[in-house]
């Protein structure tokens, strides 16, 4: 049952992010309309309860670091002054509260294309992404480690998916509740495919460098907990279900989000000068990456056709990079190193 509440706007919030960036910004940040925000609860069982009825606060940034990256697709549309056309893609996205995840949500929306977001939180999706009609965002309540939070519903209508989900390679605070390897990377990843219609266009997971190496030094390493055999598991799932798909294996991630930003504040973020990208195949690729070129990666992939049923290793080093130009992505993922 789907139930629908009317939020105060948060594009009027007092709290000052400007504190939190290094550089005055090269133009100002997209206005958002003040509409009307979705929240879906599909979970039936009562470890995640329905949607309550609460006032709105001002969102709080607590930053990490007094960092924030800036999106080269973000320079790119505010510069040109033109609104995206809007999409014909619905694209469902698992894991959009994690540093990727957030970045895909609001790149998903500047380009006016519509998203659903699977949280096991409603809450952070109104602090991270702020009012939105649900013409441009749905959010519906769930959590992929429980295959009955995954009903049918959820995906009707749905044309491509982007999942990065996941967890930290070594036990940490993020592991409490039963946020294991095994549980995310690979029991997560099971289920919402298991879940998927066969009319999905396309299905990219995020996965990492190293998953066929797992038993090898130095990634052995890393494994240690199981974070890399887990991911390789849900890889080889998705790729024997018979969907069509790509996966993406990134170096180690680097940039923000650290924590939890508004939609204004990922819009305005930068990566500095390492905006270069190095895509290579055959798990050879070592180094490390940028968020933002992952999650601009995961939507750049949503629509290159000859990258259906590939793996890609991503990095991003200094220099000038493809930013959302389109063609500039097909021919990195055309000639990959191997």
């Amino acid at each position: 049952m789907a139930t629908q509440f009317t939020f105060t706007p948060l594009s009027n919030s007092p709290v000052a992010l400007d504190r939190f960036i290094k550089a005055p910004l090269k133009c100002a940040p997209p206005t958002l309309p003040s509409l009307s925000f979705s929240r879906r609860n599909s979970c039936p069982d009562a470890s995640i309860s329905g949607p309550r009825r609460r006032a709105v606060a001002a969102p709080v940034v607590n930053a990490v670091k007094e960092e924030v990256i800036e999106s080269p697709a973000t320079e790119l549309v505010a510069d040109s002054g033109a609104t995206s056309p809007a999409s014909s893609k619905l694209v469902f996205v698992a894991g959009g509260s994690g540093g990727v995840g957030q970045l895909v949500v609001a790149s998903l929306l500047e380009r006016n294309i519509k998203t659903r977001l699977l949280l096991r939180d409603l809450d952070k999706a109104k602090s991270l992404f702020g009012q939105q009609d649900e013409e441009r965002l749905q959010v519906w309540q769930g959590d992929t480690r429980n295959p009955e939070h995954l009903d049918p519903s959820m995906f009707e209508g749905v044309t491509h998916v982007i999942c990065c989900t996941g967890t930290t390679a070594f036990p940490s605070k993020r592991w409490e509740g039963d946020n294991s390897p095994e549980r995310v990377d690979w029991e997560g990843v099971r289920n919402l495919i298991s879940a998927l219609p066969s009319s999905v266009k396309r299905v990219v997971l995020v996965s990492s460098v190293g998953v066929t190496k797992f038993n090898e030094l130095p990634w052995s390493i890393m494994n240690l907990f199981g974070v890399l055999k887990s991911k390789k598991m849900g890889e080889d799932f998705l790729r024997q279900s018979g969907l069509p798909f790509t996966i993406l294996r990134p170096g180690r991630l680097t940039d923000g989000p650290y924590t939890s930003y508004d939609l204004n504040t990922l819009l305005k973020a930068t990566a500095g000068q390492r905006r270069a990208v190095v895509i290579g195949q055959g798990d050879k690729l070592v180094g490390e990456v940028s968020r933002l070129v992952v999650a601009e990666a995961c939507i750049q992939l949503l629509d290159i056709e000859f990258a259906e049923g590939e793996i890609y290793e991503i990095n991003s080093v200094e220099g000038q990079g493809p930013g959302s130009d389109p063609q500039k992505w097909r021919e990195l993922f055309k000639s990959p190193k191997v």
